[in-house]
């Protein structure tokens, strides 16, 4: 009789490792490059170095994820799961890879919390099944008149959207979540803090024997010591810490009155460019607000924002025209893209050439130049973007090819235009105005 194989020799021999997941921004989502987000970029690293492929399965229903880890349908369950006694009792959960707070949302216009007795008489929803409904129940415990409504496969966005539009007065997300989705919903906060340091780990079946627990331990130990896990915390979050509220409302307007009336050209521009038409529209955003019109102090003109010499360069008449202007910018973006060298893996080489676009390329090569000098890595943004900042030193810029350089203004236009393109990825992925609307039973 031949033994039953092991959780591992399961994984190697179809040459693949399932993984179940929620499609989220802090989880998985497709940007311009693909198949993305934290949970994806480690899952993948992880079945890279088993040597298998990774295939993924989607779901917003917890429960549906644990049946699916407990049944063996999926090998690992990296969705965004917080660890907790509760969960512990049915599925085995790894070392965490980060932590992150549970936050109480409110309307701006509604009352500020102090603690969880503040949520008496008024309705709050959260996800059935979610480690905030677990907090929720615990404080029932101290305060039996606390109530709130579990909502079966709900979205965060879906309770945020419910907020927002008064149908609930409070709901609960996770820090990290709040910090992506903050500027598309400028009239909530989150200023009530009910846990800290909860850990997210990944979730599998505790029947099994503990050759893949053992192996998905060695490995987040392992990304967390190199520092992997921060690097790809400081890719997916770093971009975003700097919120305004102002420009978060100007943005939201600017969403639903301006860019319908270019989206079109964005998408045929992305087209023609093999650019993400998002991309472009983040752009642009970042250059005029999406005002044909607009006019810097130093005579750059239109949606994207072109110099005298990059018109002639693109050969075009007319700047402020918008076609012309999306289409020579979209074209000018791809030229300066192609100066970056080849090796250089996305997201990074995307970035540097953005980067590239608002300092220029020489200034970013002694910045690539600088970062090989100090040990870092020339061909990672977070690494190239720590140095940026130096070239307007003049210790380091009299050592450097091409000199002073205002390179920390080219970090903050990257930053920027990453933080729309989020935005303009996350709105168009869930159709935020019409489609993440929920009723309640």
């Amino acid at each position: 009789m031949r033994p039953t194989p092991t959780a591992m020799e399961r994984v190697m021999a179809r040459g693949e490792l399932v993984v179940i997941t929620r499609p989220s921004n802090t989880t998985y989502y497709e940007d311009q490059h693909g198949h993305t987000g934290m949970e994806y970029e480690l899952a993948k690293g992880f079945a890279d170095s088993l040597g298998v492929e990774l295939r993924i399965l989607e779901s917003d229903d917890l429960a549906y994820i644990r049946y699916v880890i407990r049944k063996g349908t999926a090998d690992i369950a990296a969705a965004g799961l917080v660890n907790t006694p509760e969960r512990s009792e049915g599925m085995q959960f790894t070392t965490p890879y980060q932590l992150v707070d549970s936050l109480v949302v409110r309307r701006l216009d509604s009352p500020r919390l102090t603690d969880l007795d503040g949520l008496v008489d008024h309705t709050v929803a959260v996800p059935a099944g979610s480690s905030h409904a677990e907090l929720l129940i615990k404080a029932q415990l101290e305060n039996p008149e606390l109530e709130f409504i579990e909502v079966e496969g709900a979205t965060p966005e879906q309770l945020l959207a419910l907020v927002e539009d008064g149908e609930v007065d409070y709901t609960l997300i996770h820090s990290n979540t709040y910090s992506l989705q903050r500027a598309l919903w400028p009239d909530l906060i989150a200023d009530y803090t009910v846990a800290t340091d909860m850990p997210l780990a990944w979730a599998l079946n505790p029947k099994d024997d503990q050759s893949l627990y053992l192996a998905a331990q060695r490995y987040l130990t392992q990304v967390k010591a190199d520092g992997t896990t921060a690097k790809l915390e400081d890719r997916f979050y770093g971009h975003v810490e700097h919120f305004n509220l102002y420009a978060a409302r100007s943005f939201m307007r600017h969403l639903e009155d301006r860019l319908p009336r270019y989206e079109e050209l964005f998408r045929q521009a992305g087209e023609e460019s093999e650019f993400d038409w998002r991309l472009l529209a983040a752009i642009a955003y970042q250059e005029s607000l999406w005002d044909p019109g607009a006019i810097s102090p130093t005579g750059v003109k239109g949606l994207m924002m072109l110099t005298n010499d990059t018109a002639r360069q693109m050969g075009i008449s007319d700047r402020t025209d918008p076609t012309q202007s999306i289409m020579a910018g979209a074209a000018y973006l791809r030229r300066v893209h192609a100066k970056i060298p080849d090796r250089i893996p996305e997201p990074s080489r995307t970035w540097m050439a953005l980067a590239s676009y608002n300092v220029g390329y020489g200034h970013l090569e002694d910045a690539r130049i600088l970062t090989q000098r100090q040990g870092g890595d020339p061909d990672n943004w977070q690494d190239v973007k720590q140095r940026l900042p130096m070239l307007a030193k003049p210790a380091y810029a009299s050592q450097l090819k091409y000199g002073n350089a205002r390179g920390g203004q080219a970090v903050v236009y990257v930053r920027h235009i990453r933080r729309y393109y989020d935005l303009l990825v996350w709105a168009e992925n869930s159709r935020r105005r019409d489609e993440t609307r929920i009723a309640l039973n």
